[in-house]
């Protein structure tokens, strides 16, 4: 015998009045809404010190939904920058548990420069559920640290310094004959085609995590770099800023020079990296340098 099929239906409800003549009248019970919710994930801001001085930040999701997706793109949108702040996976969709948060590095795009922070950054996620088809989810995102601000102001600076002139770390380092100190140096080359009359100021130069001053021979302040000028190198005679074992085994900064500049309307620091011959060097020194005491 073939086996009946049944469908499910809705519930008939049987709807009754009192009165002096009692009715009943059929009601359907509205069915049930079997579709997933979508997907609850909460996007911040940061920035670690890997991407610090690199033109990058953290997107941080959390995935407060209940359960798992997978996400395959980030686009965060901020008034801040000319395009929007794009995340793509390097090797198929990211997975994204829940109530496990995930950073996500982003590359930071050309700011827009004089534009302030305004409205907050609105992010545009895509993702999929398991055996799900592809879909997106629009987040405000959290920036509690004003890392977008930071870093917008920062390549505004960088972009209006570059104007005038370049400024750089020469690849070598100069060991004292005692091993105790060295001679790093900052190599500015002015702009030709810069407009007359620009000027950057140099105010002081900052220590890092690895270097500091030699109290014996100050860094030179109130550096005055005019556009189109004859270049210059300024030499830093730099000491051990810190030996603990640490230092440089976990060192991420500790050879990006902060200068502390002035042009025009706009003052701020101006990170000057090293390059990686300089890089290896300044290690060496410093290991070689408390090593001796």
């Amino acid at each position: 015998m073939a086996r009946q099929r049944h469908s499910w239906k809705a519930p008939i409800l049987l709807l009754c009045t009192a009165g002096a003549v009692s009715s009943c009248q059929p009601v359907t019970a509205p069915e049930a809404d079997t579709s997933e919710p979508a997907a609850e994930i909460v996007v911040d801001i940061n920035q670690s010190r890997d991407q610090y001085g690199k033109q990058a930040i953290l997107i941080q999701l959390t995935n407060t939904s209940g359960s798992p997706v997978t996400v395959s793109g980030v686009d965060l949108r901020s008034g801040l920058f000319q395009q929007d702040i794009t995340w793509r996976p390097e090797n198929g969709p990211l997975e994204l548990p829940p109530n496990q948060p995930k950073s996500l590095p982003a590359s930071l795009p050309e700011p827009r420069c004089g534009s302030q922070g305004g409205d907050a950054p609105a992010a545009t996620i895509q993702y999929a559920r398991t055996d799900n088809e592809q879909q997106q989810i629009n987040a405000e995102g959290q920036d509690p640290f004003g890392v977008l601000q930071r870093n917008s102001d920062e390549l505004c600076l960088a972009k209006e310094a570059a104007a005038v002139a370049s400024i750089a770390l020469a690849p070598e380092l100069d060991v004292a004959p005692d091993g105790r100190t060295a001679v790093v140096r900052l190599v500015i080359t002015p702009t030709r085609t810069a407009t007359p009359n620009q000027t950057l100021v140099i105010e002081s130069i900052g220590g890092t995590t690895l270097l500091a001053e030699q109290p014996s021979d100050p860094w030179p302040r109130d550096v005055a770099i005019e556009a189109a000028a004859d270049a210059r190198v300024l030499s830093l005679r730099v000491r051990p800023a810190r030996c603990d074992p640490h230092a440089v085994a976990e060192d991420k900064v500790g050879t990006l020079v902060p200068l502390n500049v002035a042009i025009g309307n706009r003052q701020g620091a101006l990170k000057v990296p090293a390059p990686a011959d300089l890089r290896g060097r300044i290690h060496d020194f410093v290991t070689a340098a408390c090593s001796a005491g």
